[in-house]
Protein backbone atom coordinates (compact mmCIF):
# COMPACT_ATOMS: atom_id res chain seq x y z
CA UNK A 1 0.00 0.00 0.00
CA UNK A 2 1.03 3.69 -0.47
CA UNK A 3 0.08 6.77 1.41
CA UNK A 4 -0.65 10.34 -0.30
CA UNK A 5 0.15 12.63 2.83
CA UNK A 6 -1.62 16.26 2.93
CA UNK A 7 -0.34 19.11 5.23
CA UNK A 8 -3.76 20.82 5.86
CA UNK A 9 -3.39 24.85 7.37
CA UNK A 10 -4.41 27.67 7.16
CA UNK A 11 -5.62 30.91 9.00
CA UNK A 12 -9.42 29.05 9.59
CA UNK A 13 -10.48 25.48 9.22
CA UNK A 14 -13.71 23.84 9.69
CA UNK A 15 -14.90 20.79 9.89
CA UNK A 16 -18.78 19.77 9.71
CA UNK A 17 -20.09 16.61 10.74
CA UNK A 18 -23.24 16.82 12.47
CA UNK A 19 -23.93 20.45 11.77
CA UNK A 20 -27.51 21.84 11.03
CA UNK A 21 -29.50 24.89 10.68
CA UNK A 22 -28.16 27.80 12.07
CA UNK A 23 -25.90 25.94 14.18
CA UNK A 24 -22.27 24.91 12.40
CA UNK A 25 -20.30 23.53 14.14
CA UNK A 26 -16.63 21.52 14.04
CA UNK A 27 -15.15 18.52 14.76
CA UNK A 28 -11.53 19.07 16.58
CA UNK A 29 -9.76 17.62 13.52
CA UNK A 30 -10.63 16.96 9.45
CA UNK A 31 -13.69 14.51 8.68
CA UNK A 32 -12.98 11.96 6.32
CA UNK A 33 -15.98 13.75 3.51
CA UNK A 34 -13.78 16.58 4.00
CA UNK A 35 -10.91 15.69 3.08
CA UNK A 36 -12.56 13.55 -0.34
CA UNK A 37 -13.92 16.58 -0.92
CA UNK A 38 -11.02 18.41 -1.31
CA UNK A 39 -9.64 15.47 -3.58
CA UNK A 40 -12.29 15.21 -5.62
CA UNK A 41 -11.97 19.14 -6.04
CA UNK A 42 -8.99 18.77 -7.01
CA UNK A 43 -9.28 16.50 -9.88
CA UNK A 44 -12.45 18.42 -11.33
CA UNK A 45 -15.45 16.57 -10.03
CA UNK A 46 -18.65 17.96 -10.04
CA UNK A 47 -21.03 17.70 -6.79
CA UNK A 48 -23.68 15.34 -9.20
CA UNK A 49 -20.45 13.15 -10.21
CA UNK A 50 -19.67 9.60 -8.62
CA UNK A 51 -16.88 9.27 -5.94
CA UNK A 52 -16.14 5.33 -7.08
CA UNK A 53 -12.37 5.80 -6.64
CA UNK A 54 -12.05 7.75 -3.82
CA UNK A 55 -14.78 5.77 -1.33
CA UNK A 56 -12.17 2.59 -0.92
CA UNK A 57 -9.19 4.69 0.51
CA UNK A 58 -7.95 4.72 3.73
CA UNK A 59 -8.12 7.73 6.02
CA UNK A 60 -6.19 8.74 8.87
CA UNK A 61 -5.25 12.53 10.33
CA UNK A 62 -2.78 13.65 13.05
CA UNK A 63 -3.43 16.65 15.20
CA UNK A 64 -0.10 18.65 14.89
CA UNK A 65 -1.21 22.00 15.79
CA UNK A 66 -4.99 22.06 17.68
CA UNK A 67 -5.47 25.33 17.09
CA UNK A 68 -7.57 27.75 18.90
CA UNK A 69 -12.04 27.00 18.51
CA UNK A 70 -13.31 30.39 17.17
CA UNK A 71 -17.52 30.94 16.71
CA UNK A 72 -18.41 33.77 14.45
CA UNK A 73 -22.01 35.48 14.38
CA UNK A 74 -23.14 35.96 11.25
CA UNK A 75 -26.50 37.50 9.75
CA UNK A 76 -28.07 37.99 6.17
CA UNK A 77 -30.30 39.90 4.38
CA UNK A 78 -32.42 38.51 1.57
CA UNK A 79 -31.10 40.87 -1.95
CA UNK A 80 -33.89 43.22 -1.54
CA UNK A 81 -32.76 43.79 1.82
CA UNK A 82 -36.32 43.84 3.27
CA UNK A 83 -35.88 40.21 5.05
CA UNK A 84 -33.37 39.28 7.06
CA UNK A 85 -32.04 35.54 7.51
CA UNK A 86 -31.70 34.22 10.85
CA UNK A 87 -28.58 34.50 12.77
CA UNK A 88 -26.07 31.39 12.61
CA UNK A 89 -23.28 30.69 14.76
CA UNK A 90 -20.41 28.90 12.99
CA UNK A 91 -17.52 27.58 14.76
CA UNK A 92 -13.84 27.30 13.10
CA UNK A 93 -10.75 26.27 14.11
CA UNK A 94 -7.87 29.12 14.06
CA UNK A 95 -3.80 28.19 13.32
CA UNK A 96 -4.54 24.48 13.03
CA UNK A 97 -2.57 22.14 11.20
CA UNK A 98 -3.16 18.67 10.53
CA UNK A 99 -1.59 15.76 8.52
CA UNK A 100 -3.95 13.90 6.80
CA UNK A 101 -3.35 10.50 4.94
CA UNK A 102 -5.04 8.64 2.49
CA UNK A 103 -4.19 4.85 1.32
CA UNK A 104 -4.54 2.93 -1.71
CA UNK A 105 -3.29 2.30 -4.80
CA UNK A 106 -0.10 3.68 -5.68
CA UNK A 107 -1.13 4.36 -9.87
CA UNK A 108 -4.52 6.34 -7.77
CA UNK A 109 -2.34 8.58 -5.09
CA UNK A 110 0.00 9.63 -7.80
CA UNK A 111 -2.76 10.34 -9.67
CA UNK A 112 -4.32 12.51 -7.01
CA UNK A 113 -1.01 14.31 -5.60
CA UNK A 114 -1.02 15.16 -9.26
CA UNK A 115 -4.72 17.02 -9.19
CA UNK A 116 -3.74 18.72 -5.82
CA UNK A 117 -0.64 20.02 -7.32
CA UNK A 118 -2.57 21.59 -10.05
CA UNK A 119 -6.11 22.03 -8.98
CA UNK A 120 -9.45 22.31 -11.46
CA UNK A 121 -11.25 23.30 -8.26
CA UNK A 122 -10.39 25.80 -5.59
CA UNK A 123 -9.20 23.87 -2.41
CA UNK A 124 -10.84 24.86 1.00
CA UNK A 125 -10.39 23.40 4.39
CA UNK A 126 -13.72 22.78 4.83
CA UNK A 127 -15.50 25.42 3.84
CA UNK A 128 -15.27 28.66 0.90
CA UNK A 129 -13.97 30.82 3.39
CA UNK A 130 -11.01 28.59 5.01
CA UNK A 131 -8.52 28.63 1.95
CA UNK A 132 -5.26 26.47 2.94
CA UNK A 133 -1.59 27.72 2.84
CA UNK A 134 0.22 25.91 -0.07
CA UNK A 135 1.82 23.35 -0.78
CA UNK A 136 -1.28 21.12 0.45
CA UNK A 137 0.29 17.62 -0.91
CA UNK A 138 3.51 15.94 0.60
CA UNK A 139 3.85 13.41 -2.05
CA UNK A 140 3.01 9.54 -1.84
CA UNK A 141 5.07 7.46 0.46
CA UNK A 142 5.38 3.82 0.44
CA UNK A 143 3.48 1.77 3.62
CA UNK A 144 0.42 2.27 5.90
CA UNK A 145 -1.18 5.23 6.84
CA UNK A 146 -0.47 4.15 10.77
CA UNK A 147 2.89 3.46 9.50
CA UNK A 148 3.49 7.05 7.70
CA UNK A 149 1.48 9.11 10.09
CA UNK A 150 3.74 7.31 13.19
CA UNK A 151 7.47 8.62 11.26
CA UNK A 152 6.73 11.67 9.44
CA UNK A 153 7.79 14.87 11.31
CA UNK A 154 5.85 17.27 13.34
CA UNK A 155 4.05 20.06 10.99
CA UNK A 156 3.34 22.42 13.38
CA UNK A 157 4.43 25.80 13.00
CA UNK A 158 8.20 26.73 12.78
CA UNK A 159 8.04 28.60 16.37
CA UNK A 160 6.39 25.80 18.18
CA UNK A 161 8.78 23.29 16.39
CA UNK A 162 12.01 25.25 17.70
CA UNK A 163 10.45 25.04 21.22
CA UNK A 164 9.12 21.81 21.17
CA UNK A 165 10.96 18.67 22.11
CA UNK A 166 13.44 16.09 20.57
CA UNK A 167 10.53 14.09 19.76
CA UNK A 168 6.19 15.16 20.25
CA UNK A 169 3.25 12.94 21.56
CA UNK A 170 0.98 13.40 19.02
CA UNK A 171 -2.82 12.23 18.66
CA UNK A 172 -4.75 10.11 15.55
CA UNK A 173 -8.06 9.64 14.41
CA UNK A 174 -7.93 7.16 11.57
CA UNK A 175 -10.05 4.83 10.14
CA UNK A 176 -11.07 1.43 12.33
CA UNK A 177 -9.36 -1.68 11.05
CA UNK A 178 -11.27 -5.03 11.60
CA UNK A 179 -11.00 -6.06 15.38
CA UNK A 180 -10.04 -2.86 16.47
CA UNK A 181 -11.30 -1.11 19.28
CA UNK A 182 -13.40 1.32 17.80
CA UNK A 183 -13.27 5.03 19.84
CA UNK A 184 -16.38 6.45 18.44
CA UNK A 185 -18.64 6.80 14.90
CA UNK A 186 -18.91 9.68 12.81
CA UNK A 187 -21.18 10.03 9.97
CA UNK A 188 -18.43 11.35 7.85
CA UNK A 189 -18.08 8.77 5.13
CA UNK A 190 -18.84 10.11 1.98
CA UNK A 191 -21.23 8.22 -0.56
CA UNK A 192 -22.93 11.29 -2.40
CA UNK A 193 -22.11 15.15 -2.34
CA UNK A 194 -25.26 15.77 -5.12
CA UNK A 195 -27.17 19.09 -3.35
CA UNK A 196 -30.45 16.96 -4.36
CA UNK A 197 -29.59 13.81 -2.30
CA UNK A 198 -26.31 14.15 -0.26
CA UNK A 199 -25.38 10.73 1.81
CA UNK A 200 -23.12 9.91 4.30
CA UNK A 201 -22.69 6.48 6.09
CA UNK A 202 -21.17 5.97 9.46
CA UNK A 203 -17.85 5.82 9.70
CA UNK A 204 -15.76 3.70 12.84
CA UNK A 205 -12.78 5.61 14.17
CA UNK A 206 -9.93 4.97 16.35
CA UNK A 207 -7.96 7.17 18.38
CA UNK A 208 -4.17 6.37 18.96
CA UNK A 209 -1.06 8.25 20.46
CA UNK A 210 2.23 8.37 18.43
CA UNK A 211 5.36 10.18 19.33
CA UNK A 212 7.47 11.30 16.18
CA UNK A 213 10.55 13.55 15.72
CA UNK A 214 10.82 16.58 15.36
CA UNK A 215 14.17 17.68 13.91
CA UNK A 216 14.04 21.36 14.00
CA UNK A 217 14.16 21.02 18.18
CA UNK A 218 16.71 23.79 19.56
CA UNK A 219 18.24 22.47 22.41
CA UNK A 220 18.00 24.94 25.48
CA UNK A 221 20.67 27.64 26.21
CA UNK A 222 22.97 27.02 29.09
CA UNK A 223 23.01 30.06 31.53
CA UNK A 224 25.29 30.94 34.44
CA UNK A 225 23.07 32.91 37.03
CA UNK A 226 20.36 32.52 35.11
CA UNK A 227 20.62 35.96 33.46
CA UNK A 228 22.14 35.32 29.81
CA UNK A 229 24.44 32.45 28.51
CA UNK A 230 27.35 31.15 30.60
CA UNK A 231 30.11 32.36 28.33
CA UNK A 232 28.72 35.66 28.55
CA UNK A 233 30.48 38.90 30.61
CA UNK A 234 29.32 41.60 30.38
CA UNK A 235 32.09 43.12 32.65
CA UNK A 236 34.65 41.65 30.37
CA UNK A 237 34.66 44.78 28.32
CA UNK A 238 36.29 46.86 30.82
Amino acid sequence: MSVLLLRLAGPLQSWGATSRFTRRHTEVAPTKSGVIGILAAARGLRRTDPLTELLNLDFGVRIDQPGQLLRDFQVARTLDGQHSMPLTHRYYLSDAVFLAAIGGDRTLLDGLHEAVRRPRFPLYLGRRSCPPVAPVTLGVHPGTVTEVLGDWAWQASKRLRERGNATVPLEVLSDAPPGAEVTETLPDQPISFDPAHRQYGWRAVTRTRVVVPNPDSRPPVATGSGSGPADHEPFAAL
